[in-house]
């Protein structure tokens, strides 16, 4: 690797830098699929499937024959490794469900929030180089948690018209009510607008490229929300001399072999690690049977050499990663002050994969530095909170007079007399 760098003022921006083109270089396909969808619906829908996806489809919908020769296929030991991480995560996201929220703000006035799932949900579940299974247990095990009435999955086919065996068991197994096999732009707008057989939704899940990526916050301009704008995947580990460089590089490698656009950084105060985790990088990349992805992402990626643990931190913050790793012995302070990540794993014994496949947090997390505005997702992505209010003759008396001179100030005369006739009538 020749991405050794020591930080300073200089390459400070730089370093922070995240390997994704321009919003502007994408948009214009993004918007000519879009608009095609909405236009011609089905006939688009195929049209971009036979150009993307290099397959003809007759049915979009995946058949019931389907799902039970994918069931068939898989063998019991992955089918009970799906069944263990789909139980850690509704245990985990189980437990965040909260009662309703209710306080008498003044006498005869009562306030209340509860919270109601969003009915329909689409989910975008990525096919490619990798299928990604596992993201169908962190979207559709939380929406079934919350009560989602519809969950419309979409997913690239392959050259074959099928979709993958694990990706259907899985799909089956928590509760997706249909599944559609179409990908990327296509799918984002079909989900999006409706078509002669996709149903429009109201919030889109999932991960994917940046064609996706953007066609998702594309879609929020037709009034469906989005998880967050989750792109290309990326990590970066904290170690210092403590840590041990094989898992650090094993950690790091796990993530550049998502994709080439991936990104993985190490941070570190110890040159001697530094420079034992890049000898491990080399020794096992020739291992992996997607090395040539993982060799292109790890072009974008960083090995960094800060002064000390405060200065390690404060770049972190500004850097805001999807996952964030921590191997060292300041390992308290660094998870007390980190304010900037999609989730955090602590320890020697805890890689990333733990999280992206059966701990129980979610993996579905925002990227390219939206940590710092973003969550990742969990119970709360998949219900809306909506209060309520109910007021008593002696509360309208009571607030009734704050909310007249409040209305009169603003020049609101008809919001003031809604108040007054009441007042007056008692």
């Amino acid at each position: 690797m020749n991405s050794i760098y020591k930080l300073n003022q200089a390459n400070w921006e730089e370093l922070l830098q995240r390997p994704t083109d321009s919003m502007a270089s994408i948009e214009t396909t993004v918007l000519e699929v879009f608009n095609e969808v909405r236009l011609k619906g089905d006939s688009a829908l195929a049209k971009y499937t036979s150009i993307f996806d290099g397959v003809s489809l007759d049915e979009f919908y995946v058949s019931q024959e389907e799902f039970q020769l994918a069931e068939a296929s898989l063998s019991k030991e992955l089918k009970n490794a799906i069944q263990l991480a789909k139980g850690n995560i509704e245990r985990f996201h189980g437990a965040q469900k909260t009662t309703k929220v209710e306080i008498e703000t003044m006498p005869g006035v009562y306030c209340w929030q509860e919270k109601r799932p969003i009915q329909k949900i689409g989910l975008y579940i990525p096919g490619g180089t990798a299928p990604l299974f596992s993201t169908i247990l962190m979207l559709a095990v939380p929406a079934n948690l919350a009560g989602c009435e519809e969950i419309l999955l979409c997913t690239p086919p392959d050259k074959n018209g099928a979709i993958n065996p694990a990706i259907l068991y899985t799909a089956q197994l928590c509760g997706v009510t249909k599944i559609a096999k179409i990908g990327g732009i296509q799918a984002i707008a079909a989900m999006t607008f409706g078509t002669e057989s996709i149903s429009k939704v109201y919030k889109i899940f999932g991960p994917g490229n940046q064609f996706v990526t953007t066609a998702k916050q594309l879609a929020t301009k037709y009034g469906v929300a989005i998880d967050m704008p989750a792109g290309p995947s990326e990590l970066l580990v904290f170690a210092d001399e403590t840590a041990n460089a094989s898992f650090v590089a094993s950690d790091l490698l796990s993530q550049a072999e998502h994709g080439v656009d991936s990104q993985v950084i190490l941070v570190t105060t110890s040159e001697v690690l530094l420079k034992e985790v890049s000898l491990e990088i080399e020794r096992q990349l020739p291992d992996l049977p997607r090395r040539k992805i993982a060799e292109k992402a790890m072009q974008n990626s960083r090995l960094i050499l800060v002064k000390d643990t405060v200065t390690a931190l404060t770049f972190i913050n500004d850097y805001g990663p999807e996952h964030f790793i921590v191997c060292a012995l300041e390992e308290d302070f660094i998870v007390r002050e980190i304010v900037n990540a999609g989730s955090v794993f602590i320890g020697n014994y805890t890689p990333e994969s733990a999280g992206d496949y059966a701990s129980g947090t979610n993996h579905t997390l925002p990227t390219n530095g939206y940590a710092k505005n973003y969550s990742g997702v969990n119970l709360d992505s998949f219900l809306k909170s909506m209060t309520f209010q109910k007021i008593t003759v002696e509360g309208i008396k009571n607030i009734g007079p704050a909310i007249e001179q409040m209305a009169d100030a603003e020049g609101l005369q008809a919001h003031k007399n809604a108040v007054s006739i009441r007042l007056k009538s008692l």
